[in-house]
């Protein structure tokens, strides 16, 4: 099976969710490279589209995805990871991504933050 990377620009989108829960966490990209390094460590890996580079999710932080279950959707360009994650996985301190919920025309916060961005990344997080 070859992925479609050519569709996204060079990129796939990857969901990831809990694999013992089933809540969604992130949405991320990944180029051939990250993908391969995906495959090859067990730990999620994609590319920053924002600093050009592949990353290692939970480098900084330790709060690494381990790969549980990867499925491929239909089209061969989007990607659904379950993993097992190592600690919140928001970078604004949350478990999930997902943080928030749009309702009666506001966004409202769901989830407790469980640590402070600058605490773990260091100021201008």
């Amino acid at each position: 099976m070859k992925l479609n990377f050519q569709k996204g620009n060079g990129l796939l989108p990857v969901i990831i969710q809990d694999y013992n829960t089933g809540k969604v966490l992130m949405l991320g990209f990944m180029n051939e490279s990250a993908w391969e390094k995906t495959l090859k460590t067990g730990l999620v890996h994609f590319y920053s589209r924002t600093k050009k580079k592949l990353w290692l999710k939970g480098e900084t932080s330790g709060h690494f995805l381990k790969v549980k279950e990867i499925l491929v959707d239909c089209d061969e360009d989007t990607l659904l990871i379950k993993v097992e994650p190592q600690g919140p996985v928001c970078h604004e301190g949350y478990f999930t991504c997902f943080y928030r919920i749009f309702e009666n025309g506001k966004l409202r916060i769901v989830e407790k933050r469980l640590f402070k961005p600058e605490d773990l990344y260091g100021k201008g997080a």
